[in-house]
C-alpha cells in the first residue's frame, strides 16, 4: 500500500474538490470581470459616441473649409481630403465641393408667381457635386450656362410649385449691381430627401413660406460651377466656395477621441486658403463626450476596485477553508517530519494544476463579451498568481507551529499584536489620506486612472470594517448580558458564539462590508444622477407635453383644450436673441439681447400643477394684471446686472416695457445653460387688437393624450395662420408641430452621451455589490462549519429540533450581519456627498448640478440585503449539515480549528 504522503497531486486534488472547485470560481469570476467589464463598457461607449454624432446637423458633424476664392486646381476636393491631419483622412466617407450664392441678399425680379404679385423672393444659387446623382429630372434639363447668355438654373417641384416656374421660364436676380437674367432649364426632384448632399441646401427642396405680413419666400435654385460665376459677376454678390467632409461614424470610436479632437483644431490652423475658415462642431461634440466618459471610466474603476476587493477578500476566506478541512492532514505530514517548504510544494502543486486553468477560463468567458480590449489583461497573471499561492502560504503560515490537537479558539481572548494594530492604523490614515487627495484632484485625467484614488472607496469600506470590528465586541457583550435573563437558551447560545471571536466576526465581516458598501455607492450616485435628470426634465418641459410650431392662431388653445385627454392649456411666445432696450422708444439704446418668455401666468401655474410637476411660477407672474404701466417680470441674473430696474423687451417687432419683479437662474420652459432670458406675463401685456402676440408653443396637461389628434389640430391652426399671412390656402405648415412629452424627453436623458455606459458600471456595481454580499455570508457559515456542527450536534442530544439549530444561527447573524450591513450603507451613503465634484457626475446632468440624493428604497434594498443574507447563510447551513453527519461529528471528539 502506498503511503498517503505519496498520493498523486490528482488524487490529492479529486480527495478536497469542494474547497479548491470553490476557490477555481472565484478565481474564473475575477478574470471574467477584469476581462467582460471594459469590454462592456469599451462597446457601450462606442455605440453612445455614433449615437451621440449621428443625429448632428451637417454643420457640427462635418468638416467645410469654406472661402471666397477658389483654387483652379480640379482636384482641390480630393487634395484637400488628403491634407486633413491624420487620422481624418482615414475617416472621411463622403465629401462635396460647392460654390453658391447665399440666398439672403439675392433678391429675384420677374413677372411670375409671387413676384408677379409683389411678393418679395429670395433666391440663392448652388453648384455642388453629386446633385444631379442624388436627384431625377422631372422635365426639361440639367444646366449647362454658357457665357453671353442667361444662367440655366434647376429647381425643385416643391420650389417650381411655390414660385410658379417651369423650364423655359425667365427671372432675374437682383444684387448689389445689374439684375442677372436667369433661366429655368429643368424640375427635378430628389431620390432621398434625407440624404447627406442636399443638408447644406434645405431651401432648394422645400422652400420657405412666408409666415407674418412682409415675410419673405426663401428659395435654392441649382446651377452650374459657371453659372454661379456668371451671376456673382454680373449682380456684385459674393460667391462662396465650400468644400464639405462628412467622417463615417462607423470608423470612430470611443478611444479615438482625442486624436480626432487634436486633429480637427489642426485643421482650424492650417492655411488652406488665405481668406479660407474651417467650420465644425464635431470638436465640441467629442470634447463633451470625452469628459462624461473620463468621468464614467473613474467611476467604473471605483466600483471594479470595490468588486476586485470583494473577490480577492473571498478568495482569503475560501483559502482558508480550504487549508481548515485539510488540518488533520497537513499536521500529521508535519509530524512525520515534512518541512515548510514540502508542505508549500504539495499544496502549491495542487493549485497550478486548477487555478491557473480556471483563471484562463474566466479570460476567455470575459472575450465573449462584445467590445474593444479594456487593456486590463495584465491583471489576469496577477489574479492566476494570488488564487495558486494563497493556499500555500496559509498552509505554511498555519504549520508554523504543528499541533496535533488543538483547543477552543473561540474562548481564547487575545489582545491584537503591535504589527495588526500598525497595520490597521496604516490601513485607516490611506483611506482618509486617499479620500482627502480624491476631492482635491480627483480619479483620472482621462488618459489613466489612478489606481490608489480609485481604490479609495474600497480602502474607506475596509477602514471602517476594520473600526467595526474593534467597535462590536463591547455592544455585543451588552447584548450577551442581556441574553442571560432571557426566556431559553436558544438566544443566549446565538449571542455567545457571536461575541466569542468566531471566524464569522473576522474575514467575512470586513468582506460584507465592502461589498455592502460598493453596491449601495453605486446605488446612492445611480439615485443622485437620476434625481438630476428628473429636475433638468421638470425645468425642459414644465408640464405633461410641450407642443412647439412657427405660429398657431390665438383660437387653437381653445381647439387643443377640447382634445380628449387635455385637462389644460397654457399658451407661451419664445423668442430667441431679441433686444432688451431702456425704453419703449424706437431710438432706445439696446442693453443686451435675451430670448423672450411671454406666458399666461394663471394658465401656465395651472398645467404645471395639473401635471404634478415640481417647479416654482413666480407669484409676480400669476399676480400681474393690465395695467397702463411696465409689468412686472423674471430675469436672469445677467439681464438684471445690465437692466437699471425699467426696461423694454421686443416681442414680435413691439417693445413692451417691463420692471424687474424677481431674479433667478432658471426658470421652467427656459433651455437649460441660457443665461440671459425675460419673462414676460401675457395676461398684463397691453396687446394691440389688430395685432395680437401669436402663441408658437403650448404647455398642455393630461392624462395621455391623443398625439394625432393633438397634431392635427396644431397643424391646422399654423395653416390657419400661414393663409391668413399668404392670403391663398395653405396645404403644409411651414414647420410642422412637434410635441415632446416629458416623459420622453426624461428617456432621451438616460439615452444621451455616455450615460448607457454610466448604466452599465452602476448595474454591475448594485448586482455585483449585493451578489458578493450573500456570498460573504455564505462563507461565514462555512468558515465556522465544524464547530458549529460540534455544537449542534450536543444540542441535538439534549432535545433541540433542527428548527432550533436554524433559529440559533439566524441569533448568530443577525448582530454581525446587521453591523455589516449598517456599516456597508454608511460607507456606500456618505462617500458620494463627501467626495462631491470629484465624481464629475454633472457631465450626466445637462444644466444641473448633481448634489447628493438618497432613495429610501436605498435603505429598504439593505435591509432586504440582510434578509437575503440569512436566508443564504441559512441555505448554506443545511447543505452543510445535509452532507456532515451531525452524529459523526460528535462522535469524532476532534477539535480542530
Amino acid at each position: 500500500m502506498r503511503p498517503h504522503g505519496s498520493a498523486g497531486p490528482w488524487r490529492r486534488l479529486r480527495a478536497t474538490a469542494g474547497p479548491a472547485t470553490l476557490l477555481a470560481a472565484l478565481g474564473l469570476v475575477a478574470a471574467a470581470l477584469v476581462t467582460a467589464a471594459p469590454r462592456l463598457a469599451n462597446d457601450h461607449a462606442d455605440r453612445s459616441l455614433r449615437a451621440a454624432v449621428t443625429p448632428l446637423p451637417y454643420q457640427a458633424r462635418d468638416l467645410t473649409i469654406a472661402a471666397r476664392t477658389a483654387p483652379t486646381a480640379p482636384d482641390t476636393l480630393d487634395r484637400f481630403a488628403a491634407d486633413l491631419p491624420a487620422p481624418l483622412p482615414d475617416l472621411v466617407d463622403q465629401r462635396w465641393q460647392a460654390v453658391a450664392i447665399d440666398a439672403d441678399r439675392a433678391v429675384a425680379v420677374g413677372d411670375v408667381g409671387p413676384l408677379g404679385g409683389g411678393g418679395r423672393v429670395q433666391l440663392g444659387l448652388r453648384a455642388q457635386t453629386g446633385v444631379p446623382q442624388a436627384a431625377r429630372l422631372t422635365a426639361g434639363r440639367w444646366p449647362a450656362s454658357s457665357p453671353g447668355r442667361p444662367t440655366q438654373v434647376a429647381v425643385s417641384e416643391a420650389v417650381a410649385a411655390a414660385l410658379d416656374l417651369r423650364p423655359g421660364v425667365r427671372l432675374g436676380i437682383r444684387g448689389d449691381a445689374a439684375p442677372a437674367d436667369l433661366v429655368v432649364s429643368g424640375v427635378f426632384t430628389p431620390a432621398d430627401a434625407t440624404a447627406p448632399v442636399w443638408q447644406a441646401m434645405p431651401q432648394a427642396l422645400e422652400p420657405l413660406l412666408p409666415v407674418n405680413d412682409g415675410d419673405p419666400f426663401v428659395a435654392v435654385a441649382v446651377t452650374d460651377p459657371a453659372g454661379v460665376t456668371a451671376v456673382a459677376a454680373g449682380t456684385g454678390l459674393t460667391a462662396q466656395h465650400t468644400w464639405r467632409y462628412r467622417f463615417d461614424t462607423d470608423r470612430i470610436d470611443a478611444s479615438s477621441t482625442e486624436a480626432v479632437t487634436a486633429a480637427l483644431g489642426a485643421a482650424r490652423r492650417h492655411p488652406w486658403l488665405p481668406d479660407a475658415t474651417v467650420q465644425t462642431s464635431l470638436d465640441t461634440t467629442l470634447v463633451r463626450f470625452a469628459a462624461q466618459l473620463t468621468s464614467v471610466g473613474n467611476l467604473l474603476a471605483m466600483v471594479q476596485a470595490g468588486l476586485l476587493a470583494s473577490l480577492l477578500g473571498l478568495v482569503l476566506l475560501a483559502a482558508r477553508i480550504a487549508v481548515q478541512s485539510r488540518h488533520a492532514e497537513l499536521t500529521l505530514l508535519r509530524s512525520r517530519g515534512a518541512s515548510l517548504p514540502a508542505v508549500a510544494r504539495r499544496t502549491l502543486t495542487e493549485a497550478a494544476l486548477l487555478q491557473p486553468a480556471a483563471v484562463l477560463a474566466g479570460a476567455l468567458a470575459g472575450l465573449a463579451a462584445p467590445g474593444r480590449p479594456g487593456g486590463t489583461w495584465w491583471a489576469l497573471p496577477v489574479i492566476a498568481a494570488v488564487t495558486t499561492a494563497v493556499v500555500p502560504v496559509l498552509a505554511v503560515t498555519g504549520q508554523h507551529r504543528a499541533t496535533v490537537v488543538t483547543g477552543r479558539h473561540d474562548l481564547v481572548r487575545r489582545r491584537p499584536s503591535a504589527r495588526r494594530l500598525t497595520a490597521e492604523v496604516t490601513v485607516l490614515a490611506v483611506a482618509v489620506l486617499g479620500v482627502v487627495l480624491l476631492r482635491r484632484r480627483g480619479v483620472g485625467d482621462g488618459a489613466t486612472v489612478d489606481a490608489y484614488l480609485a481604490a479609495v472607496p474600497a480602502l474607506a469600506a475596509v477602514a471602517v470594517a476594520l473600526l467595526a470590528l474593534r467597535a462590536l465586541p463591547g455592544p455585543l457583550r451588552l447584548l450577551d448580558a442581556a441574553a442571560t435573563r432571557a426566556r431559553g437558551a436558544l438566544f443566549f447560545l446565538g449571542v455567545a458564539r457571536a461575541g466569542r471571536g468566531a471566524p464569522v466576526t473576522t474575514g467575512p465581516l470586513a468582506v460584507l462590508v465592502v461589498a455592502v458598501a460598493t453596491g449601495v455607492f453605486s446605488a446612492v450616485v445611480t439615485d443622485t444622477v437620476g434625481r438630476a435628470r428628473d429636475t433638468a426634465t421638470d425645468l425642459s418641459v414644465p408640464a405633461d407635453a410641450w407642443l412647439t410650431g412657427y405660429a398657431f392662431t390665438p383660437a387653437t388653445g381653445g381647439r387643443l383644450a377640447a382634445v380628449p385627454g387635455v385637462d389644460a392649456v397654457a399658451p407661451v411666445r419664445v423668442e430667441s436673441s431679441r433686444s432688451v432696450l431702456t425704453g419703449t422708444d424706437p431710438q432706445a439704446q439696446v442693453l443686451t439681447t435675451a430670448r423672450i418668455l411671454v406666458v399666461d401666468g394663471p394658465a401656465f401655474a395651472r398645467v404645471v400643477a395639473d401635471s404634478g410637476v415640481d417647479v416654482d411660477v413666480p407669484a409676480v407672474l400669476t399676480a400681474a394684471t393690465r395695467g397702463d404701466g411696465p409689468v412686472p417680470a423674471v430675469v436672469s441674473p445677467q439681464v438684471a446686472a445690465a437692466v437699471d430696474g425699467t426696461a423694454a423687451a421686443d416681442v414680435q417687432n413691439r417693445l413692451y416695457g417691463f420692471t424687474v419683479a424677481a431674479v433667478t437662474d432658471t426658470f421652467p420652459g427656459v433651455d437649460l445653460g441660457t443665461d440671459r432670458f425675460v419673462v414676460l406675463p401675457w395676461q398684463a401685456l397691453p396687446e394691440p387688437v389688430d395685432t395680437p402676440i401669436i402663441p408658437n408653443r403650448y404647455l398642455l396637461a393630461g392624462d395621455d393624450p391623443d398625439r394625432a389628434a393633438l397634431l392635427a389640430v396644431a397643424d391646422d391652426g399654423q395653416r390657419q395662420w400661414q393663409a391668413a399671412v399668404l392670403g391663398t390656402d395653405v396645404t403644409v405648415p411651414e414647420l410642422p408641430a412637434e410635441v415632446l412629452t416629458r416623459h420622453a424627453h426624461r428617456r432621451a436623458l438616460d439615452r444621451s452621451g455616455a450615460n448607457d455606459v454610466l448604466t452599465l458600471t452602476f448595474t454591475v456595481g448594485a448586482v455585483g455589490g449585493g451578489a458578493l454580499a450573500l456570498l460573504a455570508v455564505g462563507f461565514a457559515v462555512l468558515a465556522d462549519a465544524r464547530a458549529r456542527a460540534r455544537v449542534l450536534s450536543r444540542l441535538r442530544t439534549l432535545g433541540f429540533s433542527a428548527a432550533q439549530g436554524r433559529r440559533l444561527l439566524v441569533y448568530e447573524l443577525v448582530p454581525l450581519v446587521g453591523v455589516a450591513a449598517v456599516a456597508g450603507a454608511t460607507v456606500g451613503v456618505v462617500l458620494p456627498w463627501l467626495l462631491g465634484p470629484a465624481l464629475g457626475l454633472s457631465a450626466f446632468t445637462p444644466g444641473v448640478t448633481a448634489g447628493w440624493h438618497l432613495d429610501p428604497l436605498v435603505v429598504g434594498a439593505v435591509l432586504a440585503l440582510v434578509a437575503a443574507g440569512l436566508t443564504a447563510g441559512l441555505a448554506v447551513e443545511m447543505l452543510v449539515n445535509r452532507r456532515m453527519r451531525l452524529g459523526e461529528v460528535l462522535r469524532l471528539g476532534e477539535e480542530n480549528p
